[in-house]
C-alpha cells in the first residue's frame, strides 16, 4: 500500500511537470520518499522530476514498458516510497494507451490540472470531462493553474459540483515557469537556479490540500518470468563506455538499470568535457542535442580522433538519435550553420524548426536474431522525436512501424561495426536481443 496519484491535464502545457515537481519536492522536504514516474517516453521531464524528488524516474507506458513491467515497477516503488506520483503525458485521454488507461489499469486516482487563468465556471465543466469521459475513472479532484486570487479560485470553487475536490490555487508565477525549446524543456542540469525554483514551487503547495498525502492505493508483485535470471551476470567482463553529457542525455533510466544488471561495467564520458575516450569494448551514444553543442564536439579533435580509433578497431557502436547525427558527415544547426561530424557514417543532417517525426515504434533487428528464438522475439520497441532530417547514403537494415498506426517509420543502419537509428530503443522491452546487442563476442 502506498499513497499515489496520476497528474494528469487537459492538454499538454497545462503545467504537469511544475506541478508534479512541486508535489514531489514539497514531499521530499517533509522527509517523505517521493517517487516520481513519467508516463510516455519523454527523456527531459524526468529530469526536473529527478531534481525534485532526489529519485530517479522511470518511464511508465502499457505499451512501451508493458503491463507485467509497468507493475513490477509500481510494487517495488511502493515497497519504500512515502508517496508515487506518475506525471501524465499530453492530456489524459491522448494516446494509445493514455494516462488515464494507465489510471484505471492500476486503479490510481487521477489529479487533474487545468490551467484556469481565463476561465470561471467553465472550469467545471473541463473537471466534469476529465471525471466523467472515461468510465470507471478513479478521479481524486482538480487543481486551479495560473490563478493569482483568492476571488478567481472562489469562482472556480463554487462551480464545481460537491462530487469533485477543489484542491486549490497555483498563481501565475515566472519564477517558476520551466524554459522550454524544441525538443520540450531545457533540461534541468542546464538551469542553474533550477533548485530555487523547485522551492518556490513547493512553497505555493503548501497553500493547497496537496500538503496531505493522497489515499493510498493497493500494488501488486509481478510473478517472476524467469527475465531476471536471464539477464543476470550475462555481461560480466563487459566494459560499456556511455556519452554522457549536456549533448548526449537521453538515456532512459531503465536501460541503465537494466544494462547495470547485466553486470556489465558502465564507463562514462563527456564528448565535450573530456579530451579522450575511455578504454572499452562497447561505445553507446544516446540522443540529446549534439545541434547545440557542435561546436564545442567538432573543437575536441583528440577525442573525435578517439572514436574514429575505435571505430577503425572494429568495436561496436551503438547510436540513437542525436547520437546518430554525431556520427554522420555533417551537421547542419537551425541557424544554417555547417558543423563537420565523426564521419563513420556517410551522409549529413539538417535541423529543420518544424518537427520531423514522433511516436512510439517497434522494429524488427534481423541481423541479431537468434535461430532459437521465434522472429517476433526479435522485436525492439523504443520511440523516436526529432527535428531533423537525414540523408544517409546506407541501405537500411530495416524499418520502424509506428504503434498504432501501423505507419512506417524511422530506417535502421548497420555499417560496418555501427548500429544506429533515430529510433530511441528500451531495452527491457526485449531483454534477450539487447544481450546480443551488447555481446561483444558477436563482433570480435
Amino acid at each position: 500500500m502506498c499513497s499515489a496519484l496520476v497528474v494528469a491535464a487537459p492538454h499538454s502545457g497545462s503545467g504537469k511537470t511544475t506541478v508534479t515537481a512541486a508535489i514531489a519536492r514539497y514531499h521530499r522536504v517533509q522527509g517523505r520518499k517521493v517517487t516520481v514516474f513519467k508516463v510516455g517516453p519523454d527523456f527531459i521531464d524526468p529530469m526536473i522530476l529527478r531534481q525534485a524528488s532526489g529519485e530517479l524516474v522511470y518511464q511508465l507506458d502499457l505499451w512501451l514498458v508493458g503491463e507485467q513491467g509497468c507493475r513490477a515497477l509500481l510494487h517495488r516503488a511502493a515497497m519504500d516510497s512515502d508517496l508515487i506520483l506518475i506525471e501524465g503525458v499530453m492530456g489524459l485521454f491522448d494516446g494509445t494507451p493514455s494516462s488515464a488507461d494507465l489510471a484505471k489499469y492500476f486503479n490510481i486516482p487521477v489529479l487533474g490540472v487545468i490551467d484556469a487563468k481565463a476561465m470561471a465556471q467553465t472550469f467545471a465543466a473541463v473537471t466534469f470531462g476529465l471525471a466523467k469521459f472515461c468510465e470507471d475513472l478513479p478521479f481524486s479532484g482538480v487543481i486551479a493553474n495560473r490563478v493569482n486570487t483568492e476571488r478567481h479560485a472562489e469562482l472556480l470553487s463554487v462551480s464545481l459540483p460537491k462530487a469533485f475536490r477543489f484542491y486549490g490555487r497555483i498563481p501565475k508565477d515566472d519564477t517558476i515557469t520551466l524554459p522550454e525549446r524544441h525538443l520540450g524543456l531545457v533540461q534541468a542540469q542546464e538551469l542553474s537556479d533550477i533548485d530555487v525554483q523547485l522551492d518556490k514551487a513547493a512553497s505555493h503547495i503548501a497553500n493547497t490540500g496537496l500538503t496531505e498525502l493522497p489515499s493510498q492505493v493497493e500494488f501488486f508483485a509481478q510473478e517472476d518470468d524467469n527475465q531476471e535470471n536471464i539477464i543476470e551476470g550475462a555481461l560480466a567482463g563487459t566494459r560499456i563506455i556511455i556519452i554522457r553529457d549536456s549533448a548526449f542525455s537521453f538515456i532512459y533510466a531503465a536501460n541503465i538499470a537494466f544494462l547495470t544488471q547485466t553486470g556489465a561495467e558502465l564507463i562514462y564520458c563527456s564528448a565535450m568535457a573530456d579530451v579522450h575516450l575511455p578504454d572499452g569494448d562497447i561505445l553507446y551514444i544516446p540522443g540529446g542535442y549534439p545541434e547545440l553543442y557542435a561546436e564545442q564536439l567538432m573543437n575536441n579533435v583528440t577525442f573525435l580522433s578517439d572514436i574514429r580509433a575505435f571505430s577503425a578497431s572494429n568495436k561496436p557502436i551503438v547510436a540513437e538519435c542525436g547520437g546518430m547525427l554525431y556520427l554522420l558527415e555533417q551537421l547542419t544547426d537551425m541557424e544554417g550553420q555547417q558543423f563537420s561530424m565523426l564521419g563513420l557514417m556517410p551522409g549529413k543532417a539538417t535541423m529543420q524548426k518544424k518537427l520531423a517525426a514522433i511516436g512510439s515504434q517497434w522494429v524488427p533487428l534481423p541481423s541479431f536474431a537468434d535461430a532459437a528464438e521465434d522472429s517476433a522475439d526479435n522485436i525492439m520497441r523504443g520511440h523516436s522525436f526529432h527535428y531533423s532530417c537525414a540523408e544517409i547514403e546506407l541501405e537500411p537494415s530495416s524499418q520502424t512501424t509506428h504503434h498504432p498506426s501501423e505507419r512506417a517509420g524511422e530506417y535502421v543502419y548497420q555499417h560496418n561495426n555501427i548500429l544506429a537509428s533515430y529510433m530511441h530503443w528500451y531495452f527491457p522491452s526485449n531483454p534477450s536481443l539487447t544481450l546480443r546487442i551488447f555481446d561483444k563476442a558477436r563482433y570480435l
